[in-house]
């Protein structure tokens, strides 16, 4: 599913209209990432919990060259899924 394909389903199911639910997931994108960024987490009771971990430096290896590389530390969104998603898959 992609993001069209998930607005118009949001859409479809809280009756609203099509700009409005793209309004509503913009928003909630917006606002995780800005809460991430911040070095928050956020935390949907059912659904899950976003967060950002720091990723330390470390040497890797180009598989072209062979070549060791360093690669940077950097920060990277982690996502944990909540006992209801994980139950409601299976």
């Amino acid at each position: 599913m992609n993001k069209t394909e998930f607005v118009s389903s949001i859409a479809e199911k809280a009756g609203l209209s099509k700009v409005d639910a793209k309004k509503a997931v913009d928003a909630f994108v917006e606002t995780v990432t800005a809460e991430l960024k911040a070095g928050g987490k956020v935390t949907l009771l059912g659904f899950g919990t976003f967060s950002a971990v720091e990723k330390a430096a470390r040497i890797g290896v180009n598989p072209r060259t062979k070549e060791t590389i360093e690669i940077a530390a950097r920060k990277v969104a982690k996502f944990k899924p909540g006992a209801e998603l994980t139950d409601g898959i299976q």
